[in-house]
């Protein structure tokens, strides 16, 4: 067997003990998986007692829900477990039926032979809301009243509901309809008081937005809205609030990047009227906090007597407790990438992501006694054949520091490799160094591979991120042909072999970068944006004002948008081109790429547009990404990049 063949057999033996979507509660730890019955491909929420790696999961929900949330197109966490009354209360969104859900449980473990159960259903599930047109966020709230509260999205507008839990198939009774966007809904243990977020065009959730507070009635309705005063931090600058969370009965916590980094904020709450600052943490470096594409990004889990926030701190990550407002310890995590933290009193659990291992489930008991800064004993799953990446810094647009990830090759020939640059989507993502098996896979060929985190990219602060405003196609695509000049300066990459990769927004940032450079050899894309001026006029809700940041208001620079375009440069490329497209693709039509297909294969004999009838924006299928991989492999040894 070969060295890559065993690659991709440790990459599908890992993928099937993935979790997604954790929570805790007590002692129970709570995740999606899929339920592949032969059927169907449907979804399930399982659960499993707390830091027992060898429990055999107890599914909770049956095979025939599909439980997903497209909340705002981009969707997020798709359920949530409440404990209520002493009983444990799962709320799930169903695309199947396209309704809200909901099981009560107990703490009962039973475990006979075949049998494995935590939890014990004390009523068959049933389905809360008719059937709707819409996308909910998982945000629930349950209050005394059993009315559960959550934010959903009806015909391009945003609103806040109730739905008494004792009813069924019933109608949701909606309470406030918000001027645009909101999200992120919290309460207090007592759900007398609960927060949200608001943001309003033309600004993305993670370049402004608004923190709420009202209080409820006893019949279950608002009695008072109150908006956070920004002068209690800075009313210079557009201030960015990060997942709103309930410590305590008074005391909210979220992060917020007036400092220009997303760093701590508690709030006293004893009085809605009169919100003050109960404390606040400044540090330079350290990020609480990333762009909220998707809901229920998680930073944040505990309560006032112990809690525990996650932090990127440059390229690690960092676990932190606090007891009472204090800072007692902080743990390096051995992660590249971290999602979903949850604790229970000083339970954690975490999903843990790095350069040469993949999904970890990280549990945590903080009773017992922690000595070191950095964890020890934890035994990965270790992927030996592969490489890991090397962070490095060159001078970028304007001169300044830009990051980028390295990959040496993994067998190595005679003479120098070829070079694969990766720009990143989003385009306010970023790269972390997480084990990619597509990466490793062109390693193995003796390809050095760079992920250019370019200016606009998140996890670097504030004003790193700011770099793209209104230069979108400019200051990505210089970052990247800045980076090969460095490296060709360096003698470490063959000059005549250098190929862009770039996934939706990537896709603008390479095909630009093909458009005004000579290094690049070729271009390789997936659902690549095209055309800015169609994107501006037909992409969906959450990205409609998007443009005004990344290029600058339509209607006074117009021409940013034209020449910034691919599509309308597709005659001056000569240089190979392979593209890839989903027909589903609800972000960036596939008509676009549809418009250049002729051009190109007229143009460049090598170029080829692939067309995928059953995907979206962002390939699911394995047989899809199987045949992505073939055919960029066929493409490349097209290109003599490397040998048959």
């Amino acid at each position: 067997m070969s060295n890559d063949e065993k690659l991709k057999l440790k990459h599908n033996e890992l993928k099937n003990k993935d979790y997604r979507e954790l929570s805790i509660i007590r002692n129970t730890i709570f995740w999606v998986a899929n339920t592949n019955d032969g059927h169907n491909k449907n979804n399930a929420i399982f659960a499993k007692p707390f830091d027992q790696k060898d429990a055999i999961p107890q599914q909770l929900t049956s095979c025939k829900h599909h439980i997903k949330s497209n909340f705002h197109g981009y969707g997020g966490k798709s359920y949530k477990c409440v404990e209520f009354k002493n009983k444990i209360y799962l709320i799930w969104i169903d695309q199947c039926s396209k309704a809200i859900w909901l099981q009560i449980f107990v703490n009962e473990q039973i475990i006979e032979k075949d049998i494995n159960k935590y939890l014990l259903a004390i009523e068959k599930p049933k389905q809360l809301s008719k059937s709707l047109e819409a996308n909910f966020d998982s945000s629930f709230v349950i209050t005394e009243k059993n009315l559960l509260y959550g934010i959903c999205e009806i015909k391009r507008r945003d609103y806040l509901f109730s739905l008494d839990l004792e009813k069924t198939n019933q109608d949701i009774h909606k309470i406030k309809k918000f001027d645009n966007f909101a999200g992120n809904l919290s309460s207090n243990s007592s759900a007398n008081l609960v927060s949200w977020i608001e943001w309003d065009t033309p600004y993305m959730p993670w370049e402004k937005n608004n923190l709420f507070f009202a209080e409820i009635n006893i019949h279950g309705e608002i009695k008072t809205i109150n908006k956070f005063s920004n002068k209690l931090l800075n009313t210079k600058i557009n201030v960015s609030f990060f997942q709103p969370y309930w410590i305590s009965e008074n005391i909210l916590l979220c992060s917020e990047d007036s400092s220009g980094w997303w760093n701590l904020l508690f709030i006293d709450v004893s009085q809605i009227e009169q919100i003050v600052i109960k404390k606040r943490i400044k540090r330079e470096f350290y990020e609480y906090g990333s762009p909220q594409w998707m809901s229920g990004i998680s930073f944040f889990s505990g309560s006032i007597e112990d809690l525990f926030c996650l932090a990127k701190h440059e390229n690690n990550w960092v676990l932190e407790q606090y007891q009472d407002l204090k800072f007692i310890k902080q743990l390096i995590l051995p992660f590249s990438s971290v999602r979903d933290i949850c604790a229970f009193d000083k339970k954690v659990v975490l999903k843990g992501y790095g350069s040469n291992f993949l999904g970890y489930l990280f549990e945590k008991d903080f009773a017992k006694t922690i000595t070191s800064k950095s964890l020890q004993g934890i035994s990965f799953n270790v992927i030996h054949q592969c490489s890991k990446p090397e962070s490095f810094w060159f001078r970028g647009f304007n001169n300044q520091p830009t990051h980028a990830f390295i990959y040496k090759p993994i067998v190595k020939s005679y003479g120098k490799p070829p070079l694969l640059i990766r720009a990143h989507s989003g385009p306010t993502a970023y790269f972390d160094g997480t084990y990619n098996p597509e990466v490793q896979h062109w390693l193995l060929n003796g390809c050095v591979v760079a992920e250019v985190n370019y200016g606009g990219s998140s996890g670097f602060g504030r004003e790193y991120r700011e770099r793209l405003n209104y230069q979108w196609g400019v200051v990505d695509s210089y970052d990247c042909k800045a980076l090969v000049i460095e490296l060709l300066k360096l003698d470490l990459v063959d000059s005549d072999k250098v190929i862009i990769f770039g996934n939706s927004a990537g896709g603008l940032t390479a095909l630009n970068a093909l458009c005004d450079d000579a290094f690049f050899k070729a271009a390789i894309c997936k659902y690549p944006v095209i055309d800015l001026v169609d994107m501006y006029h037909n992409t969906h809700r959450f990205e409609k004002d998007y443009l005004n940041s990344l290029v600058g208001d339509y209607v006074k620079f117009p021409n940013n948008y034209y020449i910034r375009s691919p599509i309308n440069k597709i005659n001056n490329i000569k240089k190979p081109i392979l593209l890839f497209h989903g027909k589903k693709d609800s972000v960036i039509s596939y008509k676009q790429t549809l418009k250049i297909q002729e051009k190109l294969l007229r143009n460049n004999n090598h170029s080829e547009v692939i067309f995928f009838k059953n995907e979206g924006h962002g390939f699911k299928d394995l047989n899809t990404k199987k045949i992505v991989m073939k055919k960029t492999e066929e493409f490349l040894k097209k290109l003599c990049v490397f040998k048959n």
